[in-house]
């Protein structure tokens, strides 16, 4: 099977993605249009180069950090999900849990209120248009210190919005210790939210340890120096605690793998870890959904049943319901 024929299938299967960032979804047009309208000219070919050329992590969060400086009021949000929008429809997704980062745009200026309410907007407009469904969690990032996250929280809290389920633990794990963030977890779960981390990205297995045990993440994002620990790796499978894999995007990192046929995803999955595929940054890594269970299936020899079993992994890691859990599963088996 090709790769041509392999999306025509598996785009027409209903999916999950748990691990992608709102503002890398943007495509590059719209960063065009938001680079003329914050600077009043057209974005020359040498700054679009420049955005976009950095070869490892801190160079990826740095050019993260200009796009969303790009981004100069709180109504350019729309164009950001209307390219969400497309991506997920254009991968057959029909479940989103995306992550948002407010710390950079509440620096600038911008009004937390009105960026939710602009937020709810736009999904209620999709799931009427389209019927997929996106839910939120709001990275508090380990890029600016607990009293920030702290901060982060208490707007989550102060403006309450159906759509944002839980927090997130994104940035530079050099920069910020998982174990940092605990009094912002223990409040976020105490309270009825949910918990995910980014962990063992490129830092190693300790970091993953951390999150669990001490932040009690419900997921792990990324978890890759997983395969650095044995006893880790049975602890997650013992306590199924799913990870958000990334092959693409960790392929580019380089910490732990530097080609997709080395990724330790094959080793989790056969393992029975409860795994699951995303993307991380799309327009950054220049990858899709469907570009990522490609990968799985040509460059890791999963199986085309495998590739179902991983699609329903995303379905069983999100924070539906058990009940919606399962009704999308059984859709999953009878598109397949």
């Amino acid at each position: 099977m090709n790769k041509s024929e392999f999306k025509n299938i598996i785009i027409n299967i209903p999916k999950a993605e748990l691990h992608i960032h709102i503002e890398a979804v943007i495509t590059l047009g719209s960063v065009k249009k938001l680079y003329k309208k914050r600077f009043g000219e057209a974005m020359s070919k040498e700054n679009q180069a420049s955005l976009f050329a950095y070869e490892d992590l801190n160079g990826f969060i740095q050019s993260f950090l200009k796009i969303q400086d790009l981004v100069s009021s709180e109504q350019d949000f729309d164009l950001i999900f209307d390219d969400l929008k497309k991506y997920l429809l254009n991968n057959g997704i029909t479940y989103c849990e995306a992550f948002f980062a407010p710390t950079a745009f509440l620096k600038k200026g911008f009004d937390y209120g009105k960026m939710v309410e602009i937020f709810h907007k736009n999904i209620v407009s999709i799931k009427e248009e389209t019927g997929i469904i996106i839910k939120l969690l709001m990275d508090v990032s380990r890029t600016f210190g607990i009293d920030n996250a702290l901060h982060n929280y208490e707007l989550l809290k102060q403006y309450p919005c159906e759509d944002i389920i839980g927090i997130g633990l994104g940035g530079a794990e050099q920069k910020g210790a998982a174990a940092e963030y605990e009094k912002v977890y223990n409040l976020a779960l105490s309270e009825g939210y949910k918990a995910v981390a980014h962990a063992g990205e490129d830092v190693g297995p300790k970091s993953i340890w951390d999150a669990v045990d001490i932040l009690h993440a419900q997921r792990i994002g990324h978890g890759i120096t997983a395969i650095q620990d044995e006893k880790l790796m049975e602890s997650l499978k013992e306590r199924q605690i799913p990870l958000e894999v990334c092959i693409t995007s960790n392929t580019f990192t380089k910490a732990v793998v530097k080609k997709a046929s080395e990724h330790p995803v094959r080793a989790f999955f056969d393992k029975g870890m409860l795994v699951t595929i995303n993307t991380d940054d799309p327009v950054f890594f220049k990858t899709t959904l469907l570009d990522e269970l490609w990968i799985c299936h040509k460059e890791l020899n999963f199986s085309m049943d495998e590739i179902k079993q991983l699609i329903k992994n995303s379905f069983t890691a999100s924070f539906l319901s058990d009940k919606e859990k399962g009704d999308w599963c059984k859709k999953v088996d009878q598109a397949f």
